[in-house]
């Protein structure tokens, strides 16, 4: 089912397949966090991404269970959006030597990916609302609570010592 094609002809058509859409960006993003565990070289960064990793199995079982509630099989939608996160992030990563302009490079990706599934999950929850199925909201709800404290943590990592790191490695250069 393509987005914006004759498959989707009712508003709860549109809300399975963006159901569909996250549930492959997110199988995918836990294809992705293992190789960014691997180059992360700070230690409360390469912590929290381990710890996003078992969020995101998390998220996949809570989203399993919008599945089930819709009487539907769990099945993924090629997401190109995610795609393409993951993908630059990849190239971006490969391209850097010095490990605290990597380390700042991690988060701003994992921000990249926290900020598209903050947009997927808060548009689900208020389709859900609108769908008047107010128990698969409230679950899609504490998947967006974790991505926005993810988020959080992410952008204090960031401020708090990784990008003066990263800005004083190319200083010093």
């Amino acid at each position: 089912m393509g987005l914006f094609t004759k498959d989707i002809v009712t508003f709860e058509d549109l809300f399975l397949h963006q159901l569909q859409d996250v549930y492959y960006a997110e199988n995918q993003i836990t294809k992705a966090l293992p190789t960014m565990i691997e180059k992360a070289t700070d230690a409360g960064l390469k912590a929290g991404f381990q710890q996003h990793l078992r969020e995101t199995e998390g998220q996949i079982r809570r989203l399993e269970q919008v599945f089930d509630k819709l009487g539907e099989q769990p099945k993924g939608a090629t997401c190109p959006a995610i795609q393409g996160i993951i993908k630059e992030a990849n190239e971006v990563a490969g391209d850097i030597a010095d490990k605290a302009v990597l380390d700042a490079a991690l988060i701003a990706s994992a921000q990249a990916v926290e900020h598209y599934e903050i947009a997927r999950y808060g548009t689900m929850i208020a389709w859900a609302n609108q769908l008047g199925r107010t128990e698969i909201a409230a679950i899609l709800q504490e998947t967006l609570d974790e991505e926005y404290a993810t988020d959080d943590k992410l952008t204090a990592m960031a401020t708090g010592k990784l990008n003066a790191r990263a800005e004083d490695a190319v200083s010093a250069q």
